[in-house]
């Protein structure tokens, strides 16, 4: 049965509809993807284009505006057409720029048949196939680059790292790249509510089969039909099951989506958002260091998730001149939340590497007074009890008398004598201690930066050769696991994702420790925090240096 349809007048593109790519390498089968060609692309003209791919399970054609119709309503004009869709490239904007725009349906969602199994080896397998089909159709310059948010992110570096033939460049925009760390398990901690969030709104209503699509203007009902719950259970590994069943990164289940980042060797320009506090800050910042590509790029921006993709300015790139090896947005003042024309005002800086050659880490204790200060002689040996499940976090607090730009990563250090789950905040007081928020992922109001630790799963791996001192690499195997004896004080480190913040004179630093999440993406699957498990505890803090924070401070 014929599928694909190609419409050369109704836009000022011209669209292929359901082309047809063959799984040849490491599968058997086909993807189906949409194509949008400028006018004059061969064979309706004489001319080829570089080609921008995205492949992801969201729907190549579920329209932006069914999608998330509050983001499609603020999004830029000039990025808006017929066919846009949430979180890639969009047709109209690119083809005028000289680009063809492919999009394709991951492997099992849409209009492409199979085992749907998200952010998987086999996503990576098919998207390598995907990225040498276009590299040589007719209409292709043989160049291909990957430009996209989030999902669309995150698999531009695991099929980076295979190195498909034309891949010329990669440009992951907030996406992650390490999903157990990045995503799944925060420092051991399962995050089961984004998960099941995304699971439920973003992928399972597009699963390939599922019926009434077309009627909840969710793209178009299956070519071939659709599937009954039976069949479509048997046609999808479920990632809000699959995570919450294996713990370990040793597991079968994290190996196959383990990739080998220092493979990575074609050019990179990695977006981080300081904002995205929760899932993809630190995947942009890990993923570009690790990257051996000779031609790297880390830019920092504010703002949400979904609308500085499409910005004006977010797509003159090398247009307007050479780029800094690494662009800073400083967050400096407080430009308010969700408010673009504020944030606009947050000063940028570039630097030539990251982190920052000329950082200065310097070391917070924490005080029976609950301050923070960088005095050794003045700290003191502690105890603070509280209720790992339900109690208010305790804070210590550091008033700046001076200057103050903490950037980079953060670690902070203490006692445990039971197993417990860490999460550290980091937040920022104006003078008159009122909290100054920046904007998270969905237009939120956020902290500074945030941490996360399982004492169990704390071992570090410091013969690894990722390991830093400020970056305490951990392998979370199974064998890994050390519990705590009663009655037995056990150190802990807790990574803090990279954050920058500026504190003026008058302005507070604020540490923050709990048993459980006080905002945001929650940390809440039964099983895994079984309440018996994390009953009333207590953190200890002794000196010269154990409990403390690093924090990378003194930049210009």
């Amino acid at each position: 049965m014929a599928v694909t349809t190609t419409d050369s007048t109704s836009f000022p593109y011209i669209f292929i509809k359901n082309e047809e790519i063959p799984l040849k390498t490491f599968e058997k089968g086909v993807l189906r993807a949409n194509v949008y060609l400028p006018k004059d692309a061969v064979p309706h003209g004489s001319q080829r284009y570089p080609v921008i791919a995205t492949y992801g399970p969201y729907g190549k054609d579920v329209p932006y505006s069914s999608f998330y119709k509050n983001s499609w309503d603020q999004l830029n004009p000039d990025m808006k057409s017929d066919h846009s869709a949430w979180e890639t490239p969009d047709p109209g904007f690119w083809t005028r720029q000289g680009y063809i725009v492919l999009r394709v349906d991951e492997r099992g969602a849409g209009q492409s048949p199979g085992e749907l199994d998200t952010m998987s080896r086999g996503t990576s397998e098919a998207f390598f196939d995907v990225i040498e089909w276009a590299a040589e159709q007719p209409w292709s310059t043989g160049k291909v680059g990957l430009l996209g948010i989030s999902y669309y992110a995150g698999t531009q570096w695991r099929v980076a790292a295979r190195r498909p033939k034309g891949l010329a460049a990669i440009i992951p925009w907030e996406g992650m790249s390490d999903y157990y760390r990045d995503r799944v398990r925060h420092g051991g901690i399962l995050s089961d509510k984004f998960i099941d969030f995304w699971w439920k709104n973003g992928v399972a209503p597009n699963q390939y089969g599922k019926p009434g699509r077309a009627a909840r203007k969710w793209g178009e009902d299956t070519i071939e039909g659709d599937l009954d719950e039976k069949a479509l259970e048997r046609n999808r590994s479920d990632q809000t099951a699959d995570t919450a069943t294996h713990k370990f990164r040793d597991e079968e289940y994290y190996r196959t989506r383990e990739f080998a980042i220092e493979d990575i060797e074609v050019p990179l320009l990695s977006v981080a958002n300081w904002g995205g506090i929760l899932l993809h800050l630190r995947g942009n910042v890990v993923g570009w260091m690790r990257a051996k590509s000779q031609h790297k790029f880390l830019h920092f921006i504010v703002g949400r998730h979904d609308l500085p993709f499409y910005y004006a300015h977010s797509s003159d790139g090398w247009k307007s001149g050479q780029q800094p090896r690494v662009k800073l947005t400083v967050r400096e003042g407080d430009c308010g939340v969700d408010d673009p024309e504020r944030e606009l005002g947050f000063p940028s800086r570039s630097e030539v590497d990251w982190p920052l050659p000329n950082t200065r880490y310097t070391r917070f204790h924490l005080s029976a007074n609950n301050t923070l200060t960088t005095d050794e002689t003045t700290a003191e040996d502690g105890v603070k009890a509280y209720d790992a499940l339900n109690s208010e976090p305790i804070q210590w607090t550091y008033r700046a008398t001076e200057r103050l730009e903490i950037i980079g990563h953060i670690v902070a250090s203490g006692k445990a004598p039971s197993d417990v789950d860490l999460f550290v905040t980091l937040r920022k007081l104006d003078s008159d201690g009122k909290e100054i928020h920046f904007t998270g992922t969905m237009g939120d109001p956020v902290p500074i930066v945030k941490g996360w630790q399982r004492a169990s799963l704390r071992k570090v791996d410091s013969a690894s050769p990722l390991h830093r001192e400020w970056l305490p690499y951990r392998n979370y195997y199974a064998t890994d696991g050390e519990p705590l004896e009663p009655g037995v004080v056990y150190p802990i480190e807790v990574e803090i994702w990279p954050t920058n913040v500026v504190l003026k004179p008058g302005e507070t630093l604020v540490f923050e420790v709990a048993g459980h999440d006080t905002q945001g993406v929650y940390h809440r699957e039964r099983h895994d925090r079984w309440p018996i498990s994390f009953t009333p505890r207590s953190l200890h803090y002794s000196q010269p240096a154990a409990q403390l924070v690093a924090a990378p401070t003194g930049c210009p």
